[in-house]
């Protein structure tokens, strides 16, 4: 089996019950990535940032779950940020299925095991 890949996940608060989702996939198949839980619970932090920075820097890639909830999310809108600065590939994976938010500059598709795994086979 290939190495793990090192995934951060970046969500807005109100999402956090679909990244619950997400992780456990992520532990109930044979998943090919690891997963880093940075929540945005300590957004007002000082030293937020700089962890959330440091934990974005050491994963091989960034999943963005996207829901009308990222529109007026400033911890999630940072994390995209500083993903693109570190030039971490990003793909935005929609939270729910009755939701097709666009957030600019992340491209978002539908969430399926084989969307998630072609992303992360392409690290």
């Amino acid at each position: 089996m290939a190495s793990k890949k090192v995934i951060f996940v970046a969500f807005a608060i109100e999402d956090e019950r679909q990244r619950d989702f997400l992780k456990g996939q992520s532990l109930n198949t044979a998943s090919p990535f690891e997963y880093v839980d940075m929540s945005v619970k300590d957004a007002y932090d000082t030293n937020w940032k700089d962890r959330v920075r440091t934990r974005i820097k050491r994963s091989d890639g960034v999943i963005v779950l996207v829901s009308k909830n990222s529109l007026d999310s400033s911890g999630q809108k940072w994390e995209i940020q500083c993903a693109k600065d570190e030039k971490k590939k990003i793909r935005g994976i929609w939270a729910y299925k009755d939701d097709r938010t666009n957030v600019v500059g992340v491209n978002t598709v539908v969430w399926t095991w084989p969307s998630i795994t072609a992303f992360i086979d392409s690290l």
